[in-house]
């Protein structure tokens, strides 16, 4: 593991590459009692050429400083870390799988450490990086999933904290979770508002592949207004649809009356999420105030949302060749 520490007198310390060891932390750090803390996802990919590459690193030190300024922790140099984290992976670099459907998962995390019960900054604090490898998100095939949609439940809101990616984002999301499994659902289906606009599916981004009112091909998700998470792999899809350049490419609120008539007049084509862990997953059904609906992502083989999946794992094992990837020497 990687750890640095800040104190508000010194500034950063030396970063410090160790065996993986418990944290010694006072019992009143303002983390364990005020939320001062927030975490990254990223993984490296050991490629078909046996190199290993990181995946876009700077979008995720991009949103990390964004969140580290949200929960008023100390700025700092994203080149450096990516730097400690490649020479970690250097050490770590067998513990990266010698398989293209796994990865080596880093886990970067910042807390505030100061022991005082103040509701204010935190004048020292922690940086650590944890790694470990995980296998494929799909062992036996792509299985398509079945969202409760309950607009009893909010994610976000305007001016939250909603798009920054701290742990008490998460926490109260668990219980839902829950009543999402005892009702046959694998993911939440976050909604906001009287119009009940949808935004995020579990922890990941949400896409609709549609043919719009107008006739055309295209691609929607929520735009970056608050509610969803500026998701690395977000970006990515998006990129790669202009670039193919083939259908719209729309990121605004859409609502599930949208859904539901695109749904009835048979527009409605793909619908799935989006993110670091399984790059996509597809959409069958939707709990949607007791109505069970049927999106039809699977019915011609989901060709937009299985062409993502092809793409982008294809970068990420060096099957493609792509400057989104760092390469650890």
């Amino acid at each position: 593991m990687l750890q640095v520490e800040w104190t508000r007198d010194d500034g950063w310390g030396k970063p410090i590459i160790s065996p993986l060891t418990n944290l010694s932390i006072h019992p009143g750090a303002k983390c364990l009692h005020y939320a001062i803390e927030l975490f990254e996802g990223m993984k490296a990919y050991r490629g078909v050429d046996d190199k290993i590459r990181m995946f876009r690193p700077f979008e995720n030190m991009k949103r990390m400083k964004s969140t580290a300024d949200r929960a008023y922790l100390p700025d700092f140099d994203a080149e450096e870390l990516v730097k400690c984290m490649k020479k970690l992976l250097q050490i770590d670099r067998e513990w990266v799988p010698y398989s293209t459907k796994s990865s080596l998962y880093l886990r970067p995390t910042f807390i505030g450490t100061e022991p005082t019960l103040g509701v204010t900054k935190s004048a020292s604090a922690l940086l650590y990086v944890l790694t470990g490898p995980v296998g494929p998100y799909y062992p036996t095939g792509m299985n398509p999933v079945t969202l409760l949609a309950d607009p009893q439940y909010v994610r976000a809101w305007p001016g939250g904290c909603g798009n920054f990616k701290m742990g008490s984002n998460y926490g109260p999301t668990i219980k839902i979770s829950a009543e999402a499994d005892k009702k046959g659902c694998q993911q939440v289906l976050w909604l906001y508002g009287d119009d009940h606009q949808l935004t995020e599916v579990g922890a990941m981004n949400l896409f609709v592949y549609w043919i719009n009112e107008q006739g055309e091909k295209e691609l929607v998700t929520a735009p970056l207004d608050g509610l969803v998470l500026p998701g690395i792999t977000r970006k990515s899809l998006i990129e790669l649809a202009k670039k193919w350049g083939e259908f719209k490419v729309t990121e605004r609120s859409y609502t599930m009356a949208e859904v539901t008539k695109a749904l009835n007049e048979n527009r409605l084509k793909e619908m799935f999420g989006a993110g670091t862990a399984c790059v996509v997953s597809p959409v069958e059904k939707i709990l949607y105030i007791d109505n069970m609906l049927n999106i039809p992502t699977m019915s011609d083989g989901a060709p937009v949302t299985m062409r993502f999946l092809k793409e982008l794992t294809d970068i990420h094992y060096g099957r493609t060749i792509s400057d989104w990837c760092e390469p650890i020497e």
